[in-house]
């Protein structure tokens, strides 16, 4: 038996090297989060098609991925690195040898794409209805509910800096050029211009730092007042989208 299962193998690695230059366009995010855990970790693995994406080793394939991330004592850089690690659910196996073997059951090409690690207690989303996204959030306090809202939020909203202090000074330098020579373009008094781009510069902030945001499940209170009211620290996020 043993020797037909590294036969099989045998032939699925050569089956996947020439398959592995065929697109994988489809996927999913596996997560490794919780408040009761000292470390969060989300990891990208994309496949050939929608459905594999919903089959349960797949899902646990991701998971585990993200599991071995997060349980690493290095630091992990490189994909290679992360297959080399050893499978949280099968332990005589690593991670590599899991994605082979799966591999061979599926026959599709499976590509681990982006990865990130935090230390500290972290909430997560992994969204795969539509538009695939990813979310891994850091926080202080608050609740794995709690977490998890923000990190709904994070998806549906896209944010691009935790708070107004974290957006790249760059990019709301273009935005205020942009907003006054808009204002001026519109014929406004000269008087009223410097009035009129920072009202709407304020509101571009808004649009683009998580804590300032209008909740999407109560837009009367920011995400930060949300966070609050759960006795609940963003410290940091990840967002991933898949194809971006």
């Amino acid at each position: 038996e043993d020797k037909a299962v590294a036969i099989l193998r045998e032939r699925g690695e050569k089956l996947e090297g020439k398959r592995g230059a065929r697109e994988t366009a489809f996927g999913r995010f596996g997560l490794y989060c919780g408040l009761d855990k000292s470390t969060g970790a989300m990891v990208e693995l994309k496949c050939e098609s929608a459905p594999v994406t919903q089959n349960e080793q797949f899902i646990n394939l991701c998971n585990d991925l993200a599991e071995g991330l997060a349980k690493s004592q290095g630091d992990i850089q490189t994909v290679e690195a992360l297959l080399a690690l050893p499978s949280p659910s099968k332990p005589s196996m690593t991670l590599g040898e899991q994605k082979a073997e799966l591999f061979n059951r599926i026959r599709e090409n499976f590509e681990v794409g982006r990865m990130c690690r935090m230390d500290g207690t972290c909430g997560g989303y992994s969204h795969n209805l539509g538009t695939v996204a990813g979310v891994l959030v850091q926080v202080e306090g608050g609740s794995d509910e709690a977490a998890k809202d923000v990190s709904m939020h994070i998806a549906a909203m896209r944010p691009v800096a935790l708070s107004k202090d974290d957006l790249d000074t760059v990019l709301v330098d273009q935005e205020r050029e942009y907003l006054r020579s808009a204002a001026i373009k519109e014929g406004k008094p000269a008087n009223i211009v410097d009035k009129m781009v920072e009202g709407r510069l304020q509101q571009f902030i808004a649009e683009k730092a998580l804590l300032a945001q209008p909740y999407v499940k109560d837009d009367k209170q920011t995400v930060g007042d949300f966070a609050k009211s759960k006795g609940m620290t963003v410290k940091k996020f990840e967002l991933f989208i898949l194809g971006q």
